[in-house]
């Protein structure tokens, strides 16, 4: 894994972004990401799609890497942890949760989060909340009207949609950044991008397998 890094002041607050679609945050000692949507590859393989379980093990071998990485002493999941009802992919991030068994996890919950939540805690989940709220931010799923605070949300797989010299358009994930929200890449590798639907006057970090930059 390259890890790229950008950091960016948030109410007096350091977020570390990083390429790797998930940010740090350093005073909090705390690791956010959103949109897991763990066993997903499972659910469509079970539906007769045929989709390789490297999927969810890359994406979970990526997440053991930040972890190393930060020594983060929790995880907040900005919502949809969970994609789908219980599977063979649940098994698999519980024993990934048992080489960090000191390292809390926050979800707050998305739209795809409808299991019970003593399952959750099953497999290594420590709290689960609708909102939550923490110093000058507020984490939510989708976007809130609370702007005292700023919102650190998930849910739109957000991306742009970039012209290159040659005229091709290509598409990559990215943060989007206001004065009022934070909204965040989606951590799974298997997902589609929205390039349209993002808030206005908003600064844009895209980024590679290989760096972030800013728009």
């Amino acid at each position: 894994m390259i890890l790229a890094e950008k950091t960016i002041n948030i109410k007096q607050h350091n977020l570390v972004l990083t390429n790797q679609r998930a940010l740090f945050w350093k005073e909090a000692e705390t690791l956010v990401l959103s949109d897991l949507h763990l066993g997903k590859t499972a659910h469509f393989r079970k539906n007769g799609i045929s989709l390789p379980s490297e999927i969810i093990e890359n994406d979970l071998k990526r997440l053991s890497d930040l972890i190393i990485h930060f020594q983060p002493k929790r995880m907040i999941v900005v919502g949809d942890f969970v994609h789908a009802g219980k599977n063979s992919e649940f098994n698999l991030f519980a024993e990934w949760k048992s080489q960090f068994s000191d390292l809390k996890i926050i979800l707050i919950k998305g739209n795809h989060d409808l299991i019970a939540k003593e399952k959750l805690l099953d497999i290594g989940v420590t709290e689960v909340f609708e909102i939550y709220e923490e110093e000058n931010f507020i984490f939510s799923h989708e976007k809130v009207e609370l702007q005292e605070k700023v919102v650190i949300s998930g849910h739109l797989h957000p991306g742009i949609r970039m012209k290159t010299p040659v005229g091709r358009f290509v598409k990559f994930p990215c943060y989007i950044v206001s004065n009022f929200q934070l909204i965040l890449p989606a951590f799974s590798s298997f997902t589609g991008l929205d390039t349209k639907n993002h808030p206005k006057n908003s600064s844009y970090y895209f980024f590679t397998e290989e760096d972030i930059f800013t728009i």
